[in-house]
C-alpha cells in the first residue's frame, strides 16, 4: 500500500471517488463507467490507473475489456491507517511548533518533501526557510559540497536557498564550512 498522503492525494479527486462508489457496488468495465460518469474511456482509465497505482482496485481483463473492482482488503487497511489518531498527527509532524498560516504556506510550497517553488514574498520564503533550516543538525559543520547535497533533497536550486539561508541568519558560513545557527525568537 502506498503512504497515507499519497493515498489521500489519490482520493481528493471527484472523478476518483465516484469511480471507486461505482467498482464498490460491482465490477464495471471502462466503458461502463465512462458512460455511467459522462467522460472519455481515455479519462477513466487515467483514474483508474492512479486508483490501481494506490492499490484500490483491481482490473480484470476479458478479452480486449478491462473490467475493475474496488479492493475492499486494501480500502479497509487505508482506513485503519488514516482514521488512528498517530496517523493523523503524523502528517504535520514535521511542521513542529508552526501557526495555522505558517502550516498553510508549507502545505502550499512543500509537496512530499520537496520545495515545489520558492515563495516571491519575504514572509513565506522566511517560513519555508525555517523549515528548510531543520535539515541541519545543530552543532555540526557542513561543506557546501554537504550544504548542496541536502538542499537538493528538496529542493534543484541549492544555490539560491544557500544564499538565503545565510542572509535570512539561519545559518552561517566560515572558509567553505556552514552550520546551523539558532532560530530567532518570536517576537
Amino acid at each position: 500500500m502506498e503512504t497515507p498522503l499519497h493515498v489521500l492525494k489519490v482520493l481528493a479527486n471527484e472523478t476518483r471517488l465516484k469511480l471507486l462508489g461505482l467498482v464498490a457496488e460491482r465490477e464495471r468495465s471502462v466503458g461502463a463507467l465512462a458512460a455511467l460518469l459522462k467522460v472519455t474511456e481515455p479519462t477513466i482509465s487515467h483514474h483508474l490507473a492512479r486508483l490501481q497505482q494506490a492499490d484500490l482496485v483491481r482490473m480484470r481483463a476479458a478479452g480486449t475489456t478491462h473490467y475493475y473492482r474496488l479492493k475492499v482488503d486494501t480500502l479497509n487497511q487505508v482506513n485503519r491507517a488514516l482514521l488512528t489518531p498517530q496517523q493523523v498527527v503524523s502528517l504535520a509532524a514535521d511542521i513542529e511548533g508552526a501557526d495555522a498560516w505558517e502550516r498553510k504556506v508549507l502545505r502550499t510550497f512543500v509537496e512530499d518533501g520537496r520545495l515545489t517553488k520558492i515563495p516571491d514574498t519575504r514572509k513565506k520564503r522566511t517560513v519555508i526557510l525555517k523549515w528548510l533550516v531543520h535539515r541541519f543538525e545543530e552543532g555540526v559543520r557542513y561543506t557546501e559540497r554537504e550544504v548542496n547535497a541536502i538542499i537538493k533533497r528538496h529542493h534543484p536550486d541549492c544555490a539560491t536557498l544557500r544564499r538565503e539561508l545565510i542572509a535570512s541568519r539561519l545559518v552561517r558560513r566560515e572558509n567553505g564550512i556552514y552550520w546551523r545557527l539558532p532560530l530567532p525568537s518570536a517576537s
